[in-house]
């Protein structure tokens, strides 16, 4: 029989903690809580097989982190490590649970809290568990994002829905998966605590749907933002207004699946990566000392902040106008990031290994990976996958920041240039993406053949 259940617990910082993104050294030091964040964990079996997501209301987290919260469900629950998914929204009024250089400090002990409260709702979820039904669905929903790496860039425009009812068909728990990077609130309220996008989509599900727990999955969002028209106050609340219209469409016509099969399976993908040059390294560290000891912040834009951001006059707002302030704290990461570089580039292995993930609930398929995912490669896994109701999580079990496309990777772009340097990794190869979908695919498989073996049991026990 098919089961299922849901908990919640809080993730809102204590005072002090900063928030992740959005600048250099800005030390952004929440100062209102505009709504709270939450880790929100729903877990399914079916007789034979449990699987866990968690949904995370934080930036992102790191391998050490997972690691650890796997464990203590594991130790209260049974539960193997690679059944249990945990997945970031990547709001940006948030903290991280593991650091990026120079994008807002992580606090030891909130993490380790975090990680408990992460621990608490999984195994909350699982010991809830009841009796339920599944029903998932899709639409694509166009018109609220956009590819912010190129002119008329491909975006993955799918919403996927899955519902748990309980017997009595009342709702228990609803999970959506868009793709798009929650920075709406962020550009209204850079300095609150928020979930952003994702907590009002898991706000409207639960108030269409009285008594159930909402859960938003973060899909692949690496190049793509929700179009910056929303982020006004009369607007900001559109994005979400509208996922959720389109959620209840995609799900007024799912139908009940029948004894939904549970499955979930993980590996290790093995990624290329591309050596850091001694003349890279020592090319930045000449830059930022030169001009901090010049004070010069002559055509930086053209130099030091090409790479180091998408939108350069933003950055200096953010640093409260001052250009020379933005343009030292740009220096000053340099600095640091060719000092950790440096001490072992040259011995590092040249590949990077991450995990990946899939879980299946019936009809439905979610396949994760820790990176900021291109919307090429999305539509690729998709296409190649066949699975209709299929979720990408991404910002998951870890982080590997962006993975971009060749194009990107060529233009030495933010993503294909600056993110592995805060992440403390040598750049990604153009045979790196397509490497990660073809374990993403392999990981789906696993799952069909799981749940195969299942069936064919089942079948001979009939027989």
């Amino acid at each position: 029989m098919f089961r299922a259940g849901v908990a919640r617990t809080r993730l809102t910082p204590f005072w002090g903690v900063e928030l992740t993104g959005w600048g250099y050294y800005l030390e952004r030091r929440w100062q209102r809580v505009h709504d709270h964040l939450n880790a929100t964990a729903l877990a399914v079996d079916d007789g034979e097989r449990t699987a866990v997501l968690v949904a995370l209301d934080l930036m992102v987290i790191d391998d050490p982190f997972t690691k650890t919260t796997r464990e203590r469900i594991r130790e209260a629950t049974g539960l193997p490590p690679g059944s249990i998914l945990l997945t970031c929204s990547h709001s940006h009024n948030a903290p991280a649970a593991g650091g990026l250089l120079g994008v807002g400090a992580c606090d030891p002990f909130y993490e380790d809290w975090a990680s408990r409260q992460v621990a608490t709702a999984a195994i909350l979820a699982w010991r809830q568990r009841e009796p339920a039904t599944a029903r998932a669905g899709h639409e694509d929903v166009s018109g609220l994002s956009f590819n912010r790496t190129r002119p008329g860039g491909v975006i993955d425009p799918r919403l996927t829905v899955l519902l748990i009812n309980r017997l009595d068909g009342s709702p228990l728990a609803v999970v959506a998966n868009f793709g798009a990077h929650p920075t709406v609130a962020t550009e209204l309220r850079p300095w609150d605590v928020s979930r952003d996008v994702p907590g009002m989509v898991c706000d409207g599900l639960e108030a269409a749907l009285p008594g159930a727990t909402a859960l938003y999955i973060q899909g692949a969002c690496g190049d793509v933002n929700f179009l910056r028209e929303f982020s006004t106050p009369d607007r900001c609340d559109e994005p979400a207004r509208r996922l959720v219209e389109r959620a209840l469409i995609a799900l007024d016509r799912a139908e009940e699946m029948a004894d939904p099969v549970v499955a979930a399976a993980s590996e290790t993908a093995v990624l290329p990566t591309r050596r850091w040059t001694r003349e890279e390294l020592e090319g930045d560290r000449r830059e930022a000392e030169r001009r901090l000891a010049a004070d010069d912040i002559a055509g930086w834009r053209e130099t030091i902040g090409r790479v180091m951001t998408n939108r350069p006059d933003d950055m200096v707002r953010r640093h409260g106008g001052d250009e020379r302030k933005a343009v030292r704290a740009m220096c000053r990461f340099h600095l640091e990031w060719t000092a950790r570089m440096l001490r072992d580039f040259e011995t590092r292995p040249e590949t990077l290994s991450t995990e990946v993930q899939a879980v299946r609930i019936g009809d439905l398929y979610c396949v994760a990976n820790a990176s900021e995912f291109f919307s090429p490669f999305a539509l690729d896994v998709r296409q190649r996958a066949g699975v209709p109701e299929l979720m990408l999580a991404c910002y998951a079990n870890g982080r590997i920041g962006y993975l971009p496309d060749e194009h990107d990777i060529a233009a030495k772009s933010y993503a294909g240039y600056q993110s592995p340097k805060y992440c403390d990794q040598f750049p990604f190869t153009p045979a790196s993406g397509p490497r990660m979908c073809d374990a993403m695919l392999h990981v789906l498989g696993c799952c069909r053949e799981m749940a195969l073996t299942r069936c064919r049991r089942m079948e001979n026990l009939v027989e």
